[in-house]
C-alpha cells in the first residue's frame, strides 16, 4: 500500500493536539479551586468528567465510523471539543467546566478511536510501530509544552503582546486560565478547516482490528485474565493522572511554591520524563523480558513516589517528574502483555482494554476525597494501590507469546 504522508502528518498533529488539551488539566487544579473556591472532591470530579467520556464514546465512536468514515467522526470530535472550550470560555463557572471537560473527553474518545487505524492504514502496516512509537512522543511533546504555553498566558497576559493582548477582553480578571479555553476553541476550529479540506484514503481494518458484536465482549468477560488486565488498565492510568492532577496542589500546599510557575513547570517535567522514559524503556524491550522491565521500573517509580510525598521541599521538586520516567513503561507493557494472553478476539479485548482509561476518572476522584478527610498527602497514598497492582502483573503475568529480545553477544531468542 502506498503510505500517505500528508494523512500520517495530519494524524501526528492530532495527537498533538490530544494532548495538549488533555494534560493541562493537572497544572489547572489549585487555579480551578482558587477560582470556584472548591474543595479537593469538587475539583476531581474535573478530570472524572473528562476521562468518563471515554468509557461512554468510545464503543459508540467505533459503530458511527462504520456508517459515516473517518473524516465525518474527526470532524465531529473537534466540533464537540470546540463547543466544549467555547462554552467554559463565555461562561465560566464550576458547572459549565464540569459540562465542557465532558464535552471535551467525548471530542477527543472519537478522535483516538479514528487515528490509531487510520494511521496503520496511511502508514503503512509494515510502518505501523515506528509510527505508533513516533506518535507518542508527539503525544509527549504536547503534554511538556501545554503546561508551559499555561504558564506562559496567566503571567503575559496583560502584557502589551499583541496576541495575548486579544483574550484580556475576554477572561475575568480573577479567572486568567480561562484564556486557555480560547485558545483550545481556535486549536479546534483550525483543525476542523485542515481535515474538512484533507482528502482520506478508504480505511480496511484487518480481522484482528474488527470489534466484534456485544457477545465477543461478553465472552471476553468471562475471562479471568481480561478482568486482570481491564483493571490493570484502570490502575495505569489512574496512576499517571492521580500524580499529574495532583502534583501542582501537593506542592502548593505542602511546600508553598507558585502553581502557576514552578507547579505547572514540575507538571511539565513529568510528562518529559515520561517521554524520555518510553524511549529507554523501548530499548530495554529489545535486551530484558517485559515482565522484569515492568517490575524494575515499578519499583524505582514507588521509591520516587514516596520521596515526592516525604521528603522535602527540593527532594519531592525532583522525584515527582522522575516518577513519570519510571511509570513510562507500563501502559506499552500492560498492553502488550493483554493481547499476547488471549488467542483471538484482540479488536475486542482492545476495546475493552481502552476502555480502562476510566481510570483516569475514577483515582483522581479517590484521591481528592481522602484528601478532603485525611489531607491530601494521606490521600494520594491511594496510588500505592494502583502502582502495587501494577507490580504484581510482572509476577502473575503468562503470555501465550514473549516479547523478543537480543542477546548482547549472540543471536536473537525469546525472552
Amino acid at each position: 500500500m502506498k503510505r500517505n504522508y500528508y494523512i500520517v502528518a495530519l494524524i501526528m498533529l492530532t495527537f498533538f493536539v490530544i494532548s495538549f488539551l488533555t494534560n493541562v488539566i493537572g497544572p489547572l487544579v489549585p487555579d480551578i479551586i482558587k477560582g470556584f473556591n472548591l474543595s479537593l472532591t469538587l475539583v476531581a470530579l474535573l478530570p472524572f468528567a473528562f476521562f468518563i467520556a471515554y468509557g461512554v464514546m468510545s464503543i459508540p465512536s467505533g459503530m458511527l465510523i462504520e456508517k459515516y468514515k473517518e473524516k465525518k467522526i474527526m470532524i465531529a470530535g473537534f466540533v464537540i471539543a470546540f463547543f466544549g472550550s467555547i462554552l467554559l470560555a463565555i461562561v465560566p463557572n464550576y458547572l459549565t467546566a464540569v459540562l465542557s471537560l465532558f464535552l471535551i473527553g467525548c471530542g477527543m474518545a472519537m478522535l483516538q478511536v479514528v487515528i490509531n487505524p487510520l494511521l496503520r492504514s496511511a502508514g503503512g502496516e509494515e510502518h505501523y510501530a515506528f509510527n505508533s512509537v513516533l506518535a507518542q512522543l508527539i503525544f509527549g511533546a504536547a503534554s511538556f509544552l501545554s503546561p508551559l504555553v499555561y504558564s506562559y498566558m496567566v503571567q503575559h497576559l496583560n502584557d502589551s503582546n499583541t496576541f495575548l493582548s486579544s483574550f484580556r477582553s475576554f477572561v475575568p480578571v480573577s479567572l486568567p486560565w480561562i484564556s486557555l479555553y480560547w485558545l483550545f476553541a481556535g486549536i479546534c476550529l483550525l483543525m476542523i478547516a485542515v481535515i474538512f479540506f484533507s482528502k482520506f484514503p478508504k480505511v480496511e481494518l484487518t480481522k484482528e482490528e474488527e470489534v466484534g458484536p456485544l457477545q465477543t465482549h461478553i465472552q471476553l468477560f468471562k475471562k479471568r485474565v481480561v478482568i486482570l488486565y481491564f483493571i490493570a488498565m484502570i490502575c495505569y492510568v489512574g496512576t499517571e493522572q492521580g500524580i499529574a492532577n495532583w502534583i501542582s496542589q501537593f506542592l502548593s500546599t505542602y511546600h508553598g511554591y507558585d502553581p502557576q510557575t514552578t507547579g505547572a513547570e514540575n507538571v511539565a517535567y513529568f510528562w518529559g520524563l515520561m517521554t524520555a522514559g518510553g524511549v529507554v524503556g523501548l530499548l530495554l524491550l529489545k535486551i530484558m523480558d517485559s515482565r522484569k522491565v515492568l517490575i524494575s521500573f515499578t519499583i524505582l517509580a514507588l521509591i520516587c513516589l514516596t520521596l515526592a510525598l516525604f521528603g522535602p521541599a527540593k527532594i519531592s521538586l525532583i522525584a515527582f517528574p522522575i516518577t513519570g520516567f519510571f511509570a513510562s513503561v507500563m501502559y506499552p507493557i500492560i498492553f502488550s502483555l493483554a493481547l499476547n494472553s488471549v488467542k483471538e478476539h484482540h479488536g475486542s479485548f482492545s476495546g475493552i482494554i481502552v476502555t480502562g482509561i476510566i481510570g483516569g476518572a475514577i483515582v483522581p476522584l479517590i484521591i481528592g476525597w481522602l484528601g478532603d478527610h485525611l489531607g491530601l498527602r494521606s490521600g494520594m497514598f491511594f496510588l500505592y494501590v494502583t502502582m502495587g497492582y501494577i507490580l504484581s502483573i510482572g509476577f502473575w503475568a503468562r503470555p501465550i507469546i514473549t516479547n523478543k529480545t537480543i542477546k548482547l553477544f549472540g543471536n536473537k531468542e525469546n525472552a
